[in-house]
C-alpha cells in the first residue's frame, strides 16, 4: 500500500485488507455466540457501515432481517457535534433484538440519536457492533458490545469510511499523513 491523495489530502496505509477481514469474523464469532437460537435484526447506519456489514453478515449464522438507517454528523474532516436523521426505520421493532451496525464509533453523537429513535419503538434490546473505536473520542454511556478494532482519535478513510464523500471503495484503511 503506497500513500495515497483524496482531494486535497495525504493518507498513509494503516489498516490492512487481511487485518479488517479477521477483525470483521472476530465480530461475527461473538455475534453468534451471543444470539444463538435468536433472530435478530441487524441495523446498518448508511453510508460508512456499508463495507463492514456486508462482509459481517456473510460470516453470521443465525437467521436474521437487514435494514438500514441514513444519519449524518460529518463534514468534511471533523464531526459537526449534530446528527441529523435522513432516512428512517420503517420496520416494527418492538419485542426484537437489534444489532446496530457502525462504520467507526467516536463522539458517539450518531447513537445516542439512535437510541432515542430506537428506545421509543421498545425493542426488546439494542447492541452496538462497530469495525473501529476511538475510545479518546467517546463522550457517551452506551456501551459498545463488539469492537473489531480500537484505533487513536486520528482521521482514516477506505473500507466505508470517506472524506467528502470520497475513498469508502478502498479495500484498506488510511490514516490522515500529518
Amino acid at each position: 500500500m503506497d500513500i495515497i491523495t483524496v482531494k486535497d489530502k495525504s493518507f498513509k496505509p494503516y489498516i490492512s485488507e487481511e487485518k479488517l477481514q479477521s477483525s470483521v469474523a472476530k465480530v461475527a464469532e461473538k455475534i453468534n455466540d451471543d444470539y444463538k437460537g435468536e433472530t435478530p435484526i441487524f441495523l446498518g447506519i448508511l453510508n460508512g457501515s456499508f463495507m463492514f456489514f456486508g462482509d459481517l453478515l456473510k460470516s453470521i449464522d443465525l437467521e436474521c432481517t437487514v435494514s438500514f438507517v441514513k444519519l449524518a454528523s460529518y463534514e468534511g474532516t471533523s464531526s459537526t457535534g449534530s446528527v441529523n436523521e435522513l432516512i428512517g426505520l420503517n420496520e416494527d421493532i418492538e419485542g426484537k433484538d437489534i444489532i446496530l451496525v457502525e462504520d467507526i464509533v467516536d463522539t458517539g453523537n450518531t447513537l445516542v440519536k439512535l437510541h432515542e429513535i430506537l428506545t421509543d419503538k421498545k425493542p426488546k434490546s439494542i447492541r452496538i457492533a462497530t469495525l473501529l473505536y476511538k475510545p479518546e473520542a467517546y463522550k457517551q454511556h452506551h456501551p459498545i458490545d463488539y469492537v473489531g478494532l480500537e484505533i487513536p482519535n486520528a482521521f482514516v478513510l477506505g473500507y466505508g469510511l470517506d472524506y467528502d464523500g470520497l475513498g469508502r471503495n478502498l479495500s484498506s484503511i488510511y490514516v490522515l499523513n500529518d
